[in-house]
């Protein structure tokens, strides 16, 4: 079993980022400028927005955070977008989900540029997506398969599991998995919620991408010997054990599913820093590519 490390790579993938802000300086470009809007105080959006304000800063990207108070009414949030939108000086920009529940996510994520929208959540980004033109993909499915390129995991003429079907990770996952590209080439299973036969499809996986939302889902005897499981989930449980009182962990249940896969992503320290860089590429992308997307 080897672990595909998405911390190591993640910071590879930073390095080389940050060797291309140099070339830009030093052709007198302008350099990457990334904002995120932060709506409440929501401690895990906290710990997101700070890190996605720090990756910047390593890489040389310049970042603006826009905090903006729970109660912001949904009419004012949209015109702060527009402003983005408009504001040239801004490469792309994320709004932080979860929102408060008086906002309608689905009408922030439209009300954003498709040139700008770096999280590749909007319905132009996941079109052209599908199309396989210049765009912006989401950054959790584009993470997988840098993941998968950077280890040279053979997916041609594979079978790929994915197990969930989320807008953002799942259903993006299966369609980046079935293209005709490397990374890609496989042949897709997507299971969910409603799928009578899980155990017997997971079985059958050379390839299975884990993305349902469920502590230790996936157990040993779900998982082909020899598989690449790949994995999305990340949840907090509770560990007295711990100083923190808590730990966490993923959707595969690590220490049995290791003994049997040939390739396992790590929770934490797997596909969450491949997320984060992802996002950092596609910044990158929207200051250089922006007449193609």
């Amino acid at each position: 079993m080897q672990l595909l490390d998405g911390k190591y790579t993640a910071e590879q993938i930073k390095a080389e980022i940050a060797e291309e802000v140099v070339r830009i300086k030093a052709r007198g470009g302008k350099i990457p400028h990334l904002a995120a809007v932060l709506v409440g105080n929501d401690g895990a959006s906290e710990t997101y927005v700070a890190a996605k304000v720090t990756d910047c800063k390593q890489v040389g990207f310049d970042s603006t955070l826009i905090r903006l108070p729970a109660d912001i009414s949904e009419e004012t949030l949209l015109g702060h977008i527009d402003q983005l939108n408009r504001n040239p000086d801004i490469d792309g920009f994320i709004v932080q989900v979860p929102l408060p529940e008086h906002i309608d996510e689905t009408r922030v994520t439209l009300a954003i540029a498709p040139e700008k929208d770096v999280d590749g959540f909007a319905p132009a980004s996941v079109g052209r997506m599908c199309l396989g033109l210049p765009t912006f993909i989401s950054a959790t499915p584009n993470g997988v398969m840098e993941l998968l390129r950077r280890y040279n995991i053979e997916t041609s003429g594979k079978h790929c599991v994915v197990v969930g079907r989320s807008n953002i990770v799942g259903t993006p996952m299966s369609i980046l998995m079935s293209r005709n590209s490397n990374p890609g080439n496989a042949t897709v299973t997507l299971v969910h919620s409603r799928t009578p036969n899980m155990v017997e499809i997971c079985q059958s996986a050379d390839i299975l991408i884990v993305a349902i939302g469920k502590p230790d889902f996936i157990t040993a005897d779900m998982v082909k010997q020899g598989a690449v499981v790949v994995d999305v989930g990340i949840t907090r449980v509770n560990d007295s054990s711990r100083a923190s009182g808590f730990r966490l962990v993923g959707d595969v249940h690590f220490e049995s599913v290791k003994e049997k896969c040939s390739f396992i992503t790590p929770v934490p320290g797997g596909v969450g820093p491949m997320t984060r860089a992802s996002l950092l590429q596609n910044t990158l992308k929207a200051q250089t590519l922006r007449p193609q997307i």
